[in-house]
């Protein structure tokens, strides 16, 4: 059995065009991303639980465009737009658990950023090299096991006569559209799999800034107040993308699903997000504009011989 994407665009001038437009934007997710990650793991002023949890978001991010967008690309230029139901299946899953992995590793970035103020002199006690990539390595783990769940509970279900999904990929809302199986049961176990990956992960963002936002205002001076809010402002920039689009994707029941709507939300998450965090991290930090601009200082105007 095989899937048919039919969001595709069907005038063929229009291939050349988005298959250009997609590849430099991917392009530059990749880019900007491994200059992020080269740049924390290379500097050795960087290596700070903050700035680690920022390279392992970024790596996270390339592997998660890596899933869908050169699939992507090679659909835009082919006549035959489809994918096979274990090819669909597989792509749903790694797409579904390092999104979730995105999600969580935001919610353990906001709970270092709580440490480091509220709790200042406990930080280098309680944020150990060690504790750091046993967080990452638990986001992952989490949002792996998180998917699997859920794409086996969705590719358990029968699917009806049609074929088409109207979509770029194998997201879940447009899948889901052809379950046969009229059921709220089933509604509500993907909303349960959209609460814990999504729902949960930004309570905890929201707690951790409640506990800033007070330590914060009893900081008497301007300087200081404004030193702890710009540390956390990029973060919240980048909070606010991802969970925008997720929660409107995901967390609303099948009756909203709009096609043309959600394929554009698709794209944001799929491509706006990965792009916009290395430039908002790079543009509202200091210290690592100065990494990346030493990384291609040393690997570009001066490279070793």
């Amino acid at each position: 059995m095989e899937f048919v994407f039919l969001a595709y665009p069907s005038c063929p001038e229009l291939h050349i065009l988005s298959f250009v437009g997609v590849s430099l934007v991917y392009g530059l997710i990749i880019t900007g991303n491994i200059l992020v990650v080269v740049s924390v793991y290379t500097e050795a002023r960087l290596r700070t639980p903050m700035y680690y949890f920022l390279g392992s978001l970024s790596g996270i991010e390339i592997c998660y465009t890596a899933v869908v967008v050169p699939h992507m690309l090679a659909n835009t230029l082919q006549s035959e737009k489809t994918i096979t139901l274990l090819g669909c299946a597989t792509q749903m899953t790694f797409f579904i658990a390092l999104g979730s992995a995105d999600c969580f590793l935001l919610a353990v970035m906001a709970y270092d950023r709580y440490v480091a103020i509220c709790h200042p002199l406990q930080y280098p006690l309680l944020m150990t090299l060690t504790l750091c990539v046993h967080l990452v390595v638990a986001s992952v783990v989490s949002g792996l096991f998180l998917s699997l769940q859920l794409v086996a509970f969705i590719f358990s279900l029968p699917f009806c006569q049609t074929r088409d999904i109207e979509h770029f990929f194998c997201d879940v809302p447009p899948v889901m559209h052809l379950v046969c199986a009229q059921s709220h049961i089933h509604e509500q176990s993907v909303l349960v799999a959209a609460i814990l990956a999504i729902a949960v992960p930004f309570f905890l963002i929201t707690t951790s800034y409640t506990f800033i936002v007070a330590a914060v205002l009893k900081i008497r001076s301007a300087a200081g107040r404004h030193r702890a809010f710009s540390t956390c402002s990029s973060h919240l920039t980048v909070v606010l993308l991802q969970y925008g689009c997720c929660a409107f994707m995901y967390l609303r029941p099948s009756s909203s699903y709009h096609p043309k709507q959600d394929q554009f939300i698709s794209l944001v998450y799929t491509l706006g997000t990965p792009l916009l965090n290395p430039l908002i991290y790079a543009l509202r930090n200091s210290e690592i504009k100065g990494a990346i601009g030493r990384v291609l200082t040393r690997n570009c105007l001066f490279p070793e011989q």
